[in-house]
């Protein structure tokens, strides 16, 4: 087996017939000419400049936000994902409530009631051809329970007295039927 030894490269420097001996060619050694550091100007002292102007900082920082997320957000057109588009609120008018007091026909259903309950009214209407119901109030709240007097044929008659609590609308329509029909609650 024979080793391989690769010829030595000629220098450019120097001339072939100036090799050393050992069969190696070096170039001379030369000097490195001698030159001022370079330094970059501010670069050291610019963050100790922002850490000494912290709102500054943050202003620049949150415009910078601000920025992109404009720039990145959803068009007009566009919709955003995940978030359903609601459809624009309807504005409702207040609705003025009034106290109207009501005699309901039959007392013990009254005695079950308390001030908050939700209660229907119902107008019972007794004709010669059968009796009719109608509804005529929803979800009227209770607002009180006058006391009782002591004796009932001292009321005027049957039932007892509650205080609902209904838009005027509504009022007007317990006062009417309360003339012409006989009045119970159902609890909702």
């Amino acid at each position: 087996m024979s080793s391989y030894v690769p010829a030595p490269w000629p220098s450019p420097s120097l001339p072939p017939s100036s090799s050393p001996s050992s069969g190696v060619d070096t170039p001379p050694t030369c000097e490195v000419p001698h030159f001022a550091p370079v330094r970059v100007r501010g670069g050291r002292y610019q963050l100790q400049r922002l850490v000494r102007h912290r709102r500054r900082a943050v202003a620049v920082g949150l415009t910078v936000t601000a920025a992109a997320a404009l720039a990145t957000g959803p068009r007009e057109t566009e919709q955003a994902p995940g978030r359903p588009v609601a459809d624009p609120v309807r504005e409702r008018r207040a609705v003025q409530l009034v106290t109207a007091p009501v005699r309901i026909a039959d007392g013990a259903t009254v005695r079950l009631l308390r001030p908050g309950d939700r209660v229907d009214v119902i107008a019972a209407e007794q004709t010669a051809t059968g009796g009719g119901a109608r509804v005529v109030a929803r979800g009227a709240r209770v607002s009180k329970l006058p006391e009782a007097l002591e004796a009932p044929e001292a009321a005027g008659g049957s039932g007892a007295l509650v205080m609902l609590s209904v838009p005027r609308s509504t009022a007007a329509r317990l006062a009417g039927a309360s003339t012409t029909a006989r009045l119970a609650v159902t609890l909702c």
